[in-house]
């Protein structure tokens, strides 16, 4: 029985209704402090509460009498002035009031008292509503970080407040709820493609046995780097799924040993920074994601640009690593653009791609809290910087 009317009242719970409860007891609270400290009757009636009871009690008008931009509050001449009389009855059969009207000093202390409860009462109003909009703010940045570290979404009380917050609690649960799912299923398919492409290598190593032997190593080579590339794949999958903590990082020694693994290959990548081969800069990132995000920047530069110069140092509390390119560089108003999924610029050189690597590389370093951007050099070629926080 009590559950079923709490249901009822729950129902009838509102912001306009608590609106007008509020605005109505502020109002009438201003009214009865005003009367009580300005008005010579209120002042009376204080001392016979405690003997009369609520028979004491006068009527309360809404605004006192007098008009307080006048000199005199609008009462008429003589030695004192007195509380004017009750309303009467005049010949016409209406009500008026008889005496004048209080002093403007009086009546500007009056106004003043009402304005000060009234906004006492608009700022604890104004808290009070706001309360379940700070706790749909604070979900929501919770919600994005959630995501990004592959923890569960919080979730809202819809079963208390009025029946907008507990319909606006409902709506953002379920919408937090649809955004996990979408995000592990898109996890799981990315992890599922780079699963699968491990049969296909297998069987392109065994029918290598029939080719020529320098053939057969630099197809060997092709599969290592694929095999290489799925690797590091399904670990920033990972990393993402299980929501593990960022590391730790010597970052001039990460950038170290992929630029000694890429230069073992014969590509074109140094490593250059402040008179330093490799600064030690500390950061805490995942290490999968990171390798990533510096992989795709320096592949992206030796497509388009022929060579790679990284560099690492600190910038104002960042650890900023810079990648350099010798290539064309990009129209101004593109520079952005490029950080877009599938798009590629038109560049005249017919080089393969599907314009994801930038996109991806940004993407994971805003997981990491940190900021990628692009500029064209003054001396020619490219400039991307990448900026994590230093520990």
């Amino acid at each position: 029985m009590m559950k079923r009317w709490r249901e009822r009242l729950g129902r009838l719970d509102s912001l306009f209704l608590r609106l007008f409860l509020l605005m109505w007891v502020t109002l009438v609270l201003s009214h009865v402090v005003a009367f009580s400290v300005v008005s010579p009757v209120g002042t009376r009636w204080m001392g016979r509460l405690s003997t009369e009871g609520a028979a004491a009690l006068p009527p309360l008008p809404s605004l006192p009498p007098g008009n307080p931009l006048a000199g005199d509050g609008g009462r008429p001449p003589g030695p004192a002035w007195r509380p004017p009389a009750p309303p009467m009855l005049g010949p016409d059969g209406e009500r008026r009031p008889v005496g004048g009207g209080m002093p403007a000093r009086a009546l500007w202390l009056d106004y003043a008292l009402r304005a000060l409860l009234i906004g006492v009462g608009a700022a604890i109003g104004a808290r009070w509503l706001s309360v379940p909009m700070r706790r749909l703010a604070q979900a929501s940045t919770t919600l994005s970080q959630g995501l990004a570290e592959g923890r569960d979404p919080p979730a809202l009380d819809d079963a208390h407040g009025t029946v907008e917050v507990r319909d606006s609690a409902r709506a953002f649960n379920r919408m937090a709820q649809a955004l996990k799912h979408q995000f592990d299923q898109r996890s799981l398919h990315m992890a599922a493609v780079s699963h699968d492409l491990r049969t296909p290598l297998t069987r392109l190593r065994l029918r290598l046995e029939q080719l020529p032997s320098d053939a057969a190593r630099a197809a060997g080579a092709d599969i290592r780097a694929m095999d290489e590339l799925i690797d590091a794949s399904l670990a920033v999958v990972r990393e993402q799924a299980t929501g593990a903590r960022p590391a730790l990082l010597d970052l001039g020694a990460l950038l170290q040993s992929l630029t000694d693994d890429l230069a073992e290959q014969g590509l074109p990548v140094t490593l250059v920074g402040d008179g330093e081969a490799a600064p030690a800069l500390h950061v805490r990132a995942h290490p999968a994601s990171l390798r990533r995000v510096v992989d795709n920047l320096v592949d992206n530069a030796l497509r388009y640009g022929g060579a790679a110069r990284l560099g690492c140092r600190r910038v104002d509390g960042w650890a900023e690593v810079t990648v350099d390119d010798d290539g064309p560089g990009i129209a101004p108003e593109q520079l952005e653009r490029v950080f877009q999924p599938w798009v590629r610029l038109p560049d005249g050189t017919g080089t393969s791609g599907n314009g994801l690597g930038l996109a991806i590389a940004r993407d994971l370093t805003q997981r990491e809290g940190g900021t990628l951007t692009m500029g064209n050099r003054a001396e020619g070629g490219l400039r991307v910087s990448l900026r994590l926080h230093l520990e």
